[in-house]
């Protein structure tokens, strides 16, 4: 069953948001699709189950749905996120390539944007809202961090092959410098990091993150070549994505003590 959400209330001040990696579609949606976009290929591969298994008293909230039944991260206005740059709609129509995901005569339209805005969309940011809300009220102080991953070779979004950890704060509009300093500098001990280079921070960061009122919120993209082959069927590496489950907890930790330290 494709549902808008999964919340696990945690303790702490850090709410961890994975918006990519269900691969649920309902089945009016994928008698829709193509045979290229039935493989569901642009997904966040098991960074659910990776954020699953980090331990501590971080809350988490995991979309239901497959990004091709509407993308959380993107402005439900329909607005570019990256005016001048190729990028995919609030629903998609073509994958990451370019290529047609849908049956033709069948793509979206705009009662299906309405219907799943309501449906999907709204819900999910709903319960990021609530929970942010929840926190902040017993902490004084929220972090959101949003988990995210992509190919590592996507010539139509970059050149070259993505940078293992990408952060993304918008400039440090979406959080306070020290969160932005601290996320960084763990991404980079671990490996290859950009801070604000191509995945600056999509809708969801940008949309809570409201450092002024307390509410700091930061992105992180990762290549999938760190832990995933990138080819159907999509399996993880023999360490079971063990490696970017350990950098993510240490990311996890730090943002939770560092709330901790700059909280009211």
């Amino acid at each position: 069953m494709t549902t808008p959400f999964t919340l696990i209330e945690g303790e702490g001040p850090v709410l961890i948001s994975v918006p990519h990696a269900s691969p649920s579609v309902p089945e009016d949606v994928a008698d829709r699709l193509d045979a290229n976009g039935a493989l569901l290929a642009d997904a966040d591969w098991h960074i659910d189950t990776i954020v699953k298994g980090l331990s501590g008293p971080a809350s988490k909230v995991f979309a239901g749905f497959h990004r091709y039944v509407i993308d959380a991260n993107r402005d439900p206005s329909g607005a570019s996120l990256y005016p001048g740059q190729a990028t995919t709609e609030l629903i998609p129509t073509t994958d990451f390539d370019g290529r047609p995901i849908w049956k033709q005569g069948a793509e979206p339209t705009i009662a299906d944007i309405d219907e799943r805005r309501f449906s999907y969309h709204a819900p999910y940011h709903e319960a990021l809202a609530g929970e942010l809300y929840r926190l902040k009220e017993a902490h004084g102080i929220a972090v959101l961090f949003d988990v995210h991953s992509i190919r590592s070779v996507v010539p139509r979004l970059f050149d070259g092959r993505l940078t293992d950890f990408n952060v993304g704060t918008d400039y440090t509009k979406t959080c306070a410098p020290a969160f932005e300093e601290l996320a960084t500098r763990l991404f980079r001990q671990a490996s290859d990091t950009v801070l604000n280079g191509r995945f600056r921070g999509g809708w969801t960061v940008r949309h809570h993150g409201q450092p002024a009122l307390g509410v700091h919120a930061v992105q992180i993209e990762m290549a999938q070549a760190l832990y995933m082959d990138e080819a159907p069927p999509f399996g993880l590496h023999a360490d079971g994505g063990a490696f970017v489950g350990e950098v993510l907890q240490r990311v996890v930790d730090g943002l939770t003590e560092l709330a901790g330290r700059l909280k009211p």
